[in-house]
C-alpha cells in the first residue's frame, strides 16, 4: 500500500550527521515504496533533505506552507506540488487530510507541536492514522521519559501510550506504519476543529 506519509522535521539541521542521514533515508524510503511525501513545504534543514530525498527516489512530493514563510524565500520550489496557505492553522489541517500516517524526525517546538497535536487528534477520534517518532540518535529520550510520567502519573492513557509508534530504525518504523495504517479503519472528521 503506498502511504501518504507527512513528515515533520526541522528547518535546521541539527548538531549531528546523523538527523541528516534519518532525513534522507526516509524521504528515499518513501519514494522506494511507491509513496508521497507530505511536509511543510521548507528547502532547508532537515525539511529541505526528505523532500531533496523522497523526489531523487520518485515520489511525489507535496508541500504546504503559509505565505508569510514564502515572503520569507524559504519554500521549496521544486517540489510536485507546494500550496501556499494563508495561516498555520490552514497549513496543519491541509497536511492532515492528505496524508496517512504521520512521523516526527529530530525537530524544535513546531515539530513537536504538529507531532503532539496530531497525536491528540487522534486520541479525541478526529482520525485514527497512525503516529510516530523516529527516534534519532536518542533525540527523543526525553520527551519519551516525559510522556511516560505523564502515562504513570494518569494524564496519558494506556491505549493512547501504546498508540505512539517509536523506533530508532526508518525502515522498520516504515514498515510499522504501513501495518498500522492498514489497521485504520475511521474515517477521518477534521469538521469540528
Amino acid at each position: 500500500m503506498a502511504l501518504s506519509v507527512c513528515v515533520y522535521c526541522g528547518s535546521r539541521a541539527g548538531d549531528s550527521p546523523l538527523f541528516l542521514q534519518a532525513a534522507r533515508e526516509v524521504g528515499m524510503l518513501i519514494g522506494q515504496a511507491g509513496g508521497r511525501l507530505v511536509y511543510g513545504g521548507g528547502k532547508v534543514g532537515l525539511m529541505g533533505a526528505v523532500a531533496d530525498a523522497a523526489l531523487a527516489a520518485g515520489a511525489e512530493v507535496l508541500g504546504v506552507i503559509p505565505q508569510a514563510l514564502m515572503a520569507r524565500e524559504v519554500g521549496h520550489r521544486g517540489l510536485t506540488e507546494l500550496q501556499v496557505v494563508d495561516t498555520m492553522h490552514q497549513r496543519k489541517l491541509a497536511m492532515a487530510e492528505a496524508s496517512d500516517v504521520f512521523v516526527a524526525l529530530p525537530g524544535g517546538i513546531g515539530t513537536l507541536e504538529e507531532i503532539y497535536e496530531m497525536w491528540s487528534w487522534q486520541q479525541l477520534g478526529y482520525h485514527d492514522k497512525p503516529v510516530a517518532l523516529l527516534n534519532v540518535d536518542g533525540y527523543y529520550d526525553a520527551l519519551l521519559e516525559f510522556t511516560r510520567i505523564s502515562h504513570q502519573r494518569g494524564f496519558v492513557s494506556q491505549p493512547q501510550f501504546e498508540a505512539l509508534i517509536v523506533d530508532t530504525d526508518a525502515p522498520r518504523l516504515m514498515q510499522r506504519l504501513a501495518a498500522a495504517a492498514a489497521r485504520a479503519t475511521a474515517p477521518d472528521d477534521y469538521s469540528k476543529l
